[in-house]
């Protein structure tokens, strides 16, 4: 028997989180970010973990504590089964000598890591694991399956376990002159325009044009 077509997985089919998410916790930028969504569940219901702000947590029950943020840019590109993990220590204190949640001791319990963000253009590899309270910077590729514990510079790779940089996508220069353009904040018609030339790796080509349009 053959699935129906609205179920139907496939690598090439994908997630736009923009029409997709629903928790008040997350916060996508812009229309362009997907998750690649085969063999899996949705964003939120597979890549997404310990975040209040579900179906069931709204109904079941108020925190007592304040709640870490999810921020995803725009452009960015999450693979299959990976996992962003949020929910701070899930209320086991490394710091005391038991680790168990005692519901007596809860609210002590919890300690927030701060909100974890996602920079625009950056690409998440299949079953990586990004740990809360992290920062993905502009650009950043992190490889399949790996863990991510520290912040990830602006267009670096790392991998392992624990991530670590790999390498620079581009030459320091390079990648200074991307930030300071401010690609992923353009507006709708210049990106278009130059979408050729950020299809190619000309960085100083990139510069000119971007300085001609602005001039009009």
């Amino acid at each position: 028997m053959t699935e129906p077509d609205s179920i139907m997985k496939h690598w090439s089919k994908v997630e736009y989180l923009h029409e997709t998410v629903r928790n008040p916790n997350i916060h996508v930028r812009g229309t362009h970010s997907y998750y690649s969504d085969a063999w899996s569940g949705s964003f939120e219901q597979s890549v997404v973990r310990y975040l209040y702000g579900d179906d069931y947590s709204l109904k079941a029950w108020e925190p007592a504590w304040p709640i870490d943020q999810l921020h995803i840019g725009d452009y960015v590109c999450i693979g299959a089964e990976a996992v962003i993990l949020l929910g701070g220590n899930h209320t086991h204190r490394t710091d005391w000598f038991s680790l168990y949640p005692f519901a007596e001791h809860i609210i002590d319990a919890y300690v927030g890591k701060g909100d974890t963000t996602i920079g625009d253009g950056a690409w998440i590899g299949m079953r990586a694991m990004i740990m809360p309270g992290i920062t993905i910077g502009e650009g950043a590729i992190v490889a399949s399956g790996a863990i991510v514990t520290k912040d990830v510079a602006p267009y670096t790779i790392v991998a392992g376990n624990p991530a670590v940089p790999i390498k620079s996508r581009f030459r320091e220069a390079a990648v200074e002159k991307l930030l300071a353009l401010k690609v992923y904040d353009w507006p709708a018609e210049k990106f278009e325009t130059l979408k050729p030339l950020l299809c190619a790796s000309d960085i100083d080509a990139l510069v000119v044009a971007s300085d001609q349009y602005d001039q009009g």
